[in-house]
């Protein structure tokens, strides 16, 4: 079995994990935090919150285009289409951006 020399352990990633990490290595503790996934943020940031309303964004912004909201404000537009790709792109370059920044705080 192999033996680690870390004077704190957190375990999980998550918005409770990576801050409580943070805040015991600015305090000079030697710390180690497990996560199960590839990325930190936890569930929220992967799976859950952060990407549902990513995609939900996108969905009211094209209702609002083809179902003629806009048009109320003098915005027409004909011929509206939903590019799924484009939006599970633009959902995964928001989740991307900000487990990046947890990344970065880590080190």
């Amino acid at each position: 079995m192999a033996e680690y020399d870390y004077d704190v352990l957190i375990i999980g990633a998550g918005p409770g994990g990576y801050v409580a990490a943070i805040r015991a290595a600015q305090l000079g503790l030697k710390t180690a935090c497990a996560e199960s996934r590839e990325t930190l943020g936890g569930t929220c940031l992967n799976v859950g919150c952060i990407p549902s309303k990513a995609l939900l964004h996108g969905s009211e912004l094209f209702e609002e285009a083809a179902h003629g909201t806009m048009a109320k404000f003098g915005v027409k537009a004909s011929n509206v289409e939903l590019d799924l790709p484009a939006l599970q792109g633009e959902k995964a370059t928001a989740v991307k951006e900000l487990t990046g920044g947890i990344e970065f705080l880590f080190k």
